[in-house]
């Protein structure tokens, strides 16, 4: 995919000028407070959206989000550093651009914010060239197929067990057939015993993830591994800090559960690390940060070469389309933070599976009127 994408971008003649560069900057309220082990309680998500114009009359809709710190970083990135950058540069040179954008900020923010800032550039981009070809996102990324698993992801470390059950028993219902939780409570047991207690409500057929946000050393992940093996546990994601590679590995060979990580990997090269040391069972690229569609699909081909399923964290509205087109797909995780409420082709299932938009672009399209209520002018 990403071969023909440079061929693609050589061969351009005319392309398309990037006429304008508007960013926009969102807090949008969550309806409860939702918590994990160490990003504290989430009130709200930011959201930032990248519109690019060429002028041929294209356009295009980009966007990252945060869980609620950072994003007036980002947008200041995206207008004062990204913007002067690309007026006028054709943007149907997706992956010449994508380098441009990282190299132009490398030395100051290599990976971390300036990969979300990227990433809403990018997948504008994608935008545009999927509507210039008339195409939906998963046909034009790898055209695999139009469906994925998923799975619920609950941010839900706050919650009492009577309401965690109450909980994953509403994903059941809304069609799910694969819940994950969070753990990392003050004492393993604690952990222990809601593992158990969401398994009781979900039965034995039900696939079950556990997320610990990094919050426990090598021995603690080790000790909370153990006591949860006989649960049939799919994969244990980020028992210890990302940067750990080694210590991951340590984990992966000391329990009987696969582990997974990626939402805080934010270059293609810590993935390569990551791959090479860590053991992992499952990459979980999030195309907000790791430098859009492009930077995804390369962590999608480098997981195949590895021979590794590829999952995704977040923003499941664009991401449906990409693991559906991928055939190493693993699971698509059908977030908490409900970014497709405020979308006109929020997510839909079909027998458990999660159904890719079959529009021209990449299938996000934002409801103005919905948003406008929550947008900040930072300018």
């Amino acid at each position: 995919m990403l071969k023909n994408l440079v061929q693609n971008d050589k061969v351009a003649q005319k392309g398309s000028a990037i006429a304008s560069v508007a960013v926009e900057y969102y807090q949008v309220p969550l309806a409860e407070v939702l918590s994990d082990a160490k990003h504290g309680d989430h009130t709200h998500f930011e959201l930032i959206l990248c519109r690019i114009r060429c002028h041929d009359g294209s356009e295009g809709v980009g966007y990252t989000y945060t869980g609620g710190k950072g994003g007036r970083a980002i947008f200041s990135l995206l207008e004062h550093e990204l913007k002067p950058l690309l007026m006028g540069e054709d943007a149907s040179c997706i992956l010449d651009l994508w380098q441009k954008m990282q190299w132009h900020l490398h030395y100051v923010g290599r990976g971390g914010l300036v990969s979300f800032a990227i990433s809403a550039v990018d997948i504008a981009l994608w935008d545009i060239r999927c509507k210039q070809l008339n195409q939906p996102l998963w046909k034009v990324a790898g055209g695999h197929g139009n469906t994925t698993r998923c799975y619920a992801g609950g941010i839900d470390l706050n919650f009492s067990v009577d309401k965690l059950q109450s909980n994953v028993a509403g994903y059941l219902s809304r069609g799910f057939n694969a819940v994950k939780i969070k753990c990392g409570k003050p004492h393993y047991k604690e952990d222990v015993e809601r593992v158990r207690a969401v398994r009781d409500v979900i039965g034995e057929a039900t696939t079950f993830m556990v997320d610990a946000n990094y919050s426990m050393t090598v021995e603690q992940a080790i000790r909370f591994g153990r006591a949860i093996e006989d649960q049939d546990i799919s994969w244990f994601e980020e028992p210890t800090i990302p940067d750990d590679y080694k210590g991951f590995a340590r984990i992966a060979e000391s329990i009987n559960i696969p582990l997974a990580m990626g939402e805080n990997l934010h270059t293609i090269h810590e993935f390569g690390y990551a791959i090479e040391q860590a053991k992992l069972g499952f990459l979980q690229p999030d195309a907000s940060n790791i430098g859009g569609i492009t930077g995804w699909l390369q962590v999608a081909n480098m997981a195949l070469a590895a021979n590794l399923p590829v999952c995704s964290h977040g923003m499941h509205e664009l991401h449906v389309s990409l693991m559906a087109s991928q055939p190493h797909a693993g699971f698509l995780e059908v977030h908490s933070f409900p970014i497709d409420q405020y979308t006109t082709h929020p997510i839909q299932l079909q027998g458990g599976l999660a159904v890719a938009p079959d529009i021209a672009g990449t299938g996000v399209v934002f409801d103005d009127n919905l948003l406008r209520p929550h947008q900040v002018k930072l300018i």
